[in-house]
């Protein structure tokens, strides 16, 4: 809500600490337009994907989609396809063409967290949590694609840096890595 220029949900998101534990649970259809804002506001240029395209993750892999609510509120989400084959500079992919539920490999394609609800651990918490479902489900291997500054944040999950990638999405430089389950 704003008013006068203030945006009273951030204020209110960064004056008081949660009073419930932070809940992470599987997306529902439900979900799309917050995790649409979510996905907006925290990528940069072309990178962030389009409404249609979350809509289609939510609907063909909701196993691979999981978000982290605050009190009550989408704070940040994972999303992700499968697949028998990985080639991480396929962007087809990122609209989950050559998608399979039953492929070994999973390619995550946002990590992200509501600028009002940085700093409080829950990149960390989703990361951890997804990489249980993952093996939970069997998955061989989790690949993803970062930019520079998050190669570290991997790391501390046990992701490999592989190299750099060859993919120019959204007009940024991008690094693969990947953790073998």
């Amino acid at each position: 809500m704003q008013r006068c220029g203030v945006d009273y949900h951030s204020v209110y998101a960064n004056a008081y600490p949660t009073a419930m534990p932070p809940v992470i649970r599987n997306v529902v259809p439900a979900d799309l337009r917050r995790c649409h804002e979510i996905e907006s506001v925290s990528y940069e240029g072309d990178e962030a994907a389009t409404l249609e395209k979350i809509r289609k993750r939510i609907h063909t892999w909701p196993q691979g989609f999981i978000v982290l609510e605050s009190d009550g509120v989408i704070a940040g989400f994972i999303n992700s396809g499968a697949a028998f084959d990985v080639r991480m500079d396929d962007d087809a992919f990122k609209e989950l063409v050559g998608h399979d539920p039953a492929g070994p490999h999973v390619v995550v394609m946002s990590v992200v967290v509501h600028p009002d609800f940085q700093g409080r651990g829950y990149a960390a918490r989703l990361m951890e949590d997804f990489v249980a479902r993952m093996r939970q489900l069997g998955k061989a291997s989790i690949h993803l694609m970062c930019k520079t500054r998050h190669v570290a944040f991997y790391e501390k999950f046990g992701f490999a840096y592989i190299k750099p990638s060859a993919s120019t999405h959204g007009g940024m430089a991008w690094h693969e890595m990947l953790l073998v389950l």
